[in-house]
């Protein structure tokens, strides 16, 4: 079971490293990494099990984040109400189109490795067409928009060595072109 104390933090140079790709079919460790991060998402976003364990509530998880430099990360991603939208872990996920239109999430994005609160909009596509592999192996593009793109491009950063606050303006953290759909 992964736990807060197996999240790599912020400052580990493993986070800004581009993950290596994988091939099929993957190993066992692979495999099993794939169900662990997925496993943390579930249970991070049970109340009962993260005040048992202490973990804070994630709806991605990349393999960089748990000290694997590879192309991997499990999203776990609910509306309002909290009924699961997308479920899927991505291996060797590539964003093939993206929208000009941009979106935000109106609180702005945290992260599990990012451990202080940054202020500020994160700007990212509001439509993503993502091709990635199953870890069965299974090839698939897929298009998303709002929550579930935003989340997407969260962790596909991560497996090209970003975080979320590198997006941010520097010199007006809350400036947004004037189209911007913001995601409350």
């Amino acid at each position: 079971m992964i736990l807060m104390k197996d999240i790599v933090r912020d400052g580990d140079p493993v986070l800004r490293k581009v993950a290596k790709p994988l091939t099929f079919p993957l190993s066992d460790h692979y495999k099993k990494l794939a169900d662990d991060m997925m496993e943390y998402l579930i249970n991070s976003q049970d109340p009962k099990i993260a005040e048992k364990h202490q973990l804070r509530a994630g709806v991605g998880l990349a393999a960089p984040q748990v000290g694997e430099s590879v192309q991997m990360a499990a999203l776990l991603v609910p509306d309002d109400e909290g009924k699961i939208i997308f479920k899927e872990v991505y291996v060797n996920p590539e964003i093939i189109s993206e929208s000009v239109r941009q979106a935000c999430l109106s609180e702005g994005e945290g992260c599990l490795s990012v451990d202080e609160v940054i202020n500020g909009y994160v700007p990212r596509p509001d439509k993503l067409t993502i091709h990635y592999y199953t870890v069965d192996g299974e090839e698939k593009t897929i298009r998303l928009k709002d929550y579930p793109a935003i989340v997407s491009s969260h962790e596909i950063d991560h497996l090209n060595g970003h975080l979320f606050y590198d997006r941010i303006n520097r010199q007006n953290p809350y400036d947004l072109k004037e189209d911007t759909v913001v995601i409350s």
